[in-house]
């Protein structure tokens, strides 16, 4: 479960944001949000709005370098550079120095707290904090880069740091090593969050997973068929394709390629059409055939069946491109029902669709802004609860009226090609 993850000096947040996933006050929709124990209440579901350009994508580009730094990091060879560590480049001294992150998260029903900086060369400050009870335990810190403080168990950690580069995170190293204590914070990154920036590019990873699993394939007719999409049935044919199998067998020798085969799959909706006479007839479509808003459904239902069936956090960018909004009203609703997010899964997600916001399907703690300082080129990200708003107040039409920032300042259109 993620509680909250702050971030400094990386793309356009050059000020520290932090940006929560824990409940504000009011217990209004009480179904969306759970309680991990007496002192944390989480939410299921954050929507972020702004205008193009003002942070909401940086700030899932954040979390996505982070959370894959994190995983990779072990694998780094000694002086490779650190891919995508990008400051804030507006300014002559933010550009020179180091980012920083931070993320407070449950995992294995143990809360931590972790904590690196970075820039292109080098890990300069880490450091893992655990919650075995209401105070810190921390596991170890790490300054200066070779600098490493250890509380317990010294001298393991001490050893593992001797393995530790300067462009490897020391919780990746340790874990790697066997060190139990910072084994659950570690597979969380690895196992319990990931980023999307672009939902039809799961089509890729979706066809195995359909062919696998028949239940996935009955949850997925059920999905398309309460969103209006008529399907009655969905097939899955693989195959070993052949490569280079046009070749000369003499030529395929010499370049040692022959006999590599790659798998295929073949994926046909079957939509029950209706006709004048209420007959029911049955016309098999392949998956490219099909609108683009049914391909990136299709390709997500496998991630959102597996979220309501193992705890995860899903973080999208965009979640309405190519869906429509009300499609999207109802994946929120699906996260905010504790009947099927039994897992207690975590929604997050950057839209523009407004008819999201309203304060029947979110709390105000769930509604989230971000917006760019027109002078400098810096963002910000804040909270709707930071306003003084009334349970019962239109902010889709506040939204929409500026009220709350976030939204583009644009001119008339007669002065768009106006001449300087």
């Amino acid at each position: 479960m993620l509680i909250e993850f702050s971030v400094k000096n990386y793309l356009s947040f050059k000020d520290k944001v932090t940006f929560s996933m824990e409940k504000g006050i009011g217990n209004e929709l009480h179904n969306n949000f759970f309680s991990f124990n007496e002192n944390i209440e989480l939410l299921n579901t954050a929507a972020i709005y702004g205008a193009n350009a003002s942070g909401k994508t940086n700030l899932i580009k954040a979390l996505a370098f982070s959370i894959l730094f994190v995983r990779n990091s072990s694998m780094k060879p000694l002086g490779e550079k650190i891919g995508n560590a990008i400051p804030f480049l507006f300014d002559e001294e933010s550009k020179n120095q180091k980012s920083d992150f931070e993320f407070i998260f449950i995992a294995n029903k143990i809360k931590y707290k972790y904590f690196f900086s970075v820039d292109s060369s080098r890990v300069y400050d880490e450091s893992l904090d655990a919650y075995y009870t209401q105070k810190p335990t921390n596991i170890f810190k790490r300054t200066n880069t070779n600098n490493y403080i250890f509380n317990s168990d010294k001298g393991i950690l001490e050893e593992i740091s001797k393995k530790n580069t300067d462009n490897k995170l020391f919780l990746a190293t340790a874990t790697t090593w066997n060190y139990d204590k910072t084994r659950d914070a570690f597979l969380w990154f690895c196992n319990s969050i990931n980023t999307y920036s672009n939902l039809l590019q799961l089509n890729r990873i979706s066809p195995q997973l359909y062919s696998d699993d028949e239940e996935l394939r009955k949850f997925a007719i059920k999905i398309l068929r309460n969103t209006d999409i008529l399907i009655n049935n969905i097939s899955v044919d693989y195959e070993e394709k052949e490569l280079f199998t046009s070749f000369p067998d003499s030529l395929n020798n010499q370049i040692n390629r022959g006999g590599i085969k790659v798998p295929r799959y073949k994926i046909e909706l079957e939509h029950e059409v209706i006709d004048e006479q209420n007959e029911k007839h049955y016309y098999s479509l392949d998956l490219s055939s099909e609108s683009s808003g049914t391909q990136v459904l299709f390709a997500f239902i496998p991630f959102l069946r597996s979220a309501f069936k193992e705890q995860q956090i899903l973080i999208v960018d965009e979640l309405e491109k190519s869906i429509h909004p009300i499609i999207v009203e109802k994946i929120v609703e699906l996260f905010n029902n504790e009947n099927i997010n039994v897992a207690k899964s975590q929604l997050i997600f950057t839209t523009h669709a407004v008819n999201l916001l309203n304060l029947d399907l979110l709390r105000r703690d769930q509604i989230w802004f971000t917006e760019k300082n027109s002078k400098n080129g810096s963002s910000d990200l804040y909270c709707l609860d930071s306003f003084s708003v009334n349970k019962k107040e239109n902010i889709q039409k506040g939204y929409i009226n500026g009220r709350y920032g976030a939204i583009p300042f644009v001119k008339d259109v007669d002065l768009w090609l106006d001449k300087d």
